[in-house]
């Protein structure tokens, strides 16, 4: 199906969106299940919005099915950072402050607050300037709820080079949260 959009076929992406969804949708209430009770945005709409920043019916060209996956993790984390900086903005007037994260629970961690929720975002624009691939790994896991298995997969990396970039990306995010 990638390789159809990648071509041209105008109705290459309106088949995409079905063929995808179930997962996308899956992925996003995984990341919802672990966001505070009272939240407003919901699974379906997160997909949609997510779907909508990709491109909707007019898909880019995709490689292969982690480079969608991948786009749409981070796609997911930008709308999700966008809610929680709205939020903030508007219940304490835009003052941003540092919290203590526990990076040993990160991986769709539950109830996270959105000055944490601002903080790793901070953090992990910082962490993607100075290695892209382990900032990837981060919002593979946690926005898009991958197992590390799954996650090493979809970055074309072995699992024992996955398990060591997730330990340096926690310690890292760990000591820039910190500071």
């Amino acid at each position: 199906m990638l390789q159809h959009i990648e071509a041209g076929e105008p109705q290459a992406a309106e088949r995409l969106l079905p063929m995808v969804y179930a997962e996308l949708r899956q992925l996003a209430a995984n990341r919802m299940a672990g966001e505070r009770p009272g939240q407003t945005l919901q699974a379906t709409a997160l997909v949609h919005e997510a779907w909508l920043r990709l491109g909707g019916d007019q898909q880019v060209a995709w490689q292969n099915r982690a480079h969608f996956f991948s786009a749409a993790a981070e796609a997911m984390r930008r709308i999700l950072i966008d809610n929680a900086r709205r939020k903030r903005a508007r219940r304490h007037g835009g003052e941003a402050e540092r919290v203590d994260l526990d990076l040993d629970s990160l991986g769709l961690a539950d109830g996270m607050n959105d000055g944490q929720l601002l903080a790793l975002h901070e953090a992990l624009d910082n962490l993607t300037a100075q290695d892209a691939v382990k900032a990837e790994l981060v919002k593979l896991r946690f926005f898009a709820g991958l197992t590390l298995p799954e996650a090493a997969r979809a970055l074309d990396l072995s699992e024992a080079t996955a398990k060591r970039y997730w330990a340096y990306a926690r310690a890292w995010l760990y000591r820039e949260i910190s500071r």
